[in-house]
C-alpha cells in the first residue's frame, strides 16, 4: 500500500466570537485556506482530486456541502468535488484520515483535507436549537432513549465527571488553563506560528474590511494572571470547571494537503511528515470526553510504539479535565504536550480544530528539530480519532 504524506498545511489564526474574523463567510474563509495550500504546494490546480473538510454546525452559511461551497468560491476549477464531515470535533481530523485513505489506496494522489467553523455567524447547537424550535424533533431517537434512559448528553457533565473521577482538582484545571496561555503567548512572541498561520483580512461583523491582516491568534490573554483565572465563577454550581478552563468559542478555518509518492513525484517538493498511523474510537456517549484515553492507547498498541517514542502531542483543551486525565493515565511527559498551548487559550473553532492541531504539530516537531508526533481530541458521542505522524 502506499504511503500518505503532507506537503502543505495552514491555518487561520483564531478569531473571538464577534471578533476579527466575524465578516467572513465559513465558505470564503475555507476557500482561503484551500488557495493558500495550492500555492505553497505548487500543484496544479487541477490536479487536487478532491476536498473534504470537517464542519460540525452544517446549517445556515455552513449548509448545502460547505466543502463544494468552499470549492466554488476558491480558485480551484469546477471540476474539483467537495464534500463535508462530521465527526464534531474531530472532523476535519476524520477528513485527514479519509484522504489519506484515498491515497494510500491509490484512488487518487492529491486531496485537500481541512475543516472550517464560523461559531459567530453558526452559533453551537443551531443545528439542534432550530429544528426543536420549529418542531422538528431531536437527534435523540426512541431507541436511543431507550438504551440511555433519562440521559441528557452534554460535554459540560462529562467534564465535570472526569475531574470528579480523575481526582483532578479546580486548582489544577486553573494552573493548566495558566499555562495554556503562557505557552500561547510565548509561541506568539517567539514567531513559532509565523510559519504556519495564513495572514487574512480582518473583516468586522458587518463584513466590512478593516485594512490590516488577522495574523495572531485573538483568544490568547497576554496580560493573563492565575489569580484571574482562579476568579471565574464556576459554570455548575458545586462543579470544578470554569469558562476559564475550557476551549474558547472561536472562528477559523484550516487545511493540509494531503498525496501518495505520485503525488510527490509529480510535485517535486519535500514532504513535511507521513502518516504513520490513523484510528478512530467510540467508547462511553455519557462521559463523553474520556475517548482519548483509550483511542490512545490502543493507537500505541496498534503502531507497536510506547508514549515514549513519541516527541510531541496535541491533546483538544476542550477542557482541562481532559489533556489532565490523558497524562496522568498515560503516564506522558507534561512537557511534551500542547507545547505552544492549546484551545483554551487558542480557541476551538470546532470543525476545523482537526487540522489546526495537526498544522500546528507539523511545524512544532520541524521547529524542535523532533521526529513523531500524536494527535488526539475528544468527540461528541465518545468517540476520538488518533493519528500519528512523522516529520520528514
Amino acid at each position: 500500500m502506499a504511503e500518505a504524506y503532507i506537503v502543505a498545511a495552514t491555518r487561520t489564526a483564531g478569531g473571538r466570537r464577534g471578533g476579527r474574523l466575524a465578516g467572513w463567510h465559513p465558505a470564503d474563509l475555507a476557500a482561503q485556506v484551500i488557495d493558500a495550500l495550492v500555492a505553497k504546494s505548487g500543484i496544479d490546480p487541477a490536479a487536487v482530486e478532491d476536498v473534504i473538510l470537517g464542519c460540525v454546525s452544517q446549517v445556515g452559511e455552513q449548509a448545502s456541502n460547505v466543502a463544494r461551497n468552499a470549492v466554488l468560491a476558491s480558485k480551484l476549477p469546477e471540476s474539483v468535488p467537495g464534500t463535508s464531515v462530521d465527526r464534531q470535533c474531530g472532523s476535519s481530523q476524520q477528513a485527514l484520515h479519509f484522504a489519506a485513505q484515498a491515497v494510500m489506496a491509490g484512488s487518487m494522489d492529491a486531496v485537500i483535507a481541512g475543516g472550517v467553523e464560523s461559531m459567530t455567524r453558526v452559533p453551537m447547537f443551531t443545528p439542534n436549537a432550530l429544528p426543536a424550535k420549529a418542531g422538528l424533533g431531536t437527534f435523540m431517537s426512541p431507541a436511543m432513549q431507550g438504551r440511555y434512559p433519562g440521559v441528557e448528553f452534554s460535554q459540560f457533565t462529562g467534564a465535570e465527571m472526569i475531574a470528579k473521577n480523575y481526582g483532578i482538582t479546580k486548582e489544577a484545571l486553573d494552573r493548566y488553563a495558566f499555562e495554556s496561555h503562557r505557552r500561547a503567548i510565548a509561541a506568539t512572541r517567539e514567531g513559532a506560528f509565523a510559519d504556519e498561520i495564513l495572514p487574512v483580512e480582518v473583516r468586522s461583523s458587518d463584513g466590512s474590511a478593516a485594512g490590516e491582516m488577522h495574523r495572531v491568534d485573538e483568544g490568547i490573554r497576554f496580560d493573563v494572571t492565575l489569580e484571574g483565572i482562579a476568579g471565574v465563577k464556576l459554570i455548575a454550581e458545586g462543579g470544578r470547571c470554569t469558562a476559564a478552563t475550557a476551549s474558547q468559542i472561536c472562528d477559523g478555518a484550516s487545511g493540509v494537503l494531503v498525496v501518495n509518492e505520485r503525488g510527490l513525484k509529480a510535485l517535486g517538493v519535500k514532504p513535511l511528515a507521513r502518516i504513520h498511523h490513523m484510528s478512530v474510537l467510540g467508547h462511553d456517549p455519557v462521559i463523553m470526553l474520556e475517548a482519548p484515553i483509550p483511542a490512545t492507547e490502543r493507537a500505541l498498541r496498534k503502531a507497536g510504539m510506547k508514549i515514549e517514542d513519541i516527541d510531541l502531542y496535541e491533546i483538544n483543551e476542550a477542557f482541562a479535565p481532559v489533556p489532565i486525565a490523558w497524562l496522568q493515565t498515560l503516564g506522558a511527559d507534561p512537557a511534551r504536550l500542547n507545547v505552544n498551548g492549546g484551545a483554551i487559550a487558542l480557541g476551538h473553532p470546532l470543525g476545523a480544530s482537526g487540522t489546526k492541531l495537526m498544522t500546528t504539530l507539523i511545524h512544532a516537531l520541524a521547529g524542535r528539530g523532533k521526529r513523531y508526533g500524536l494527535q488526539t481530541m475528544c468527540e461528541g458521542g465518545g468517540m476520538a480519532n488518533v493519528t500519528i505522524v512523522e516529520r520528514l
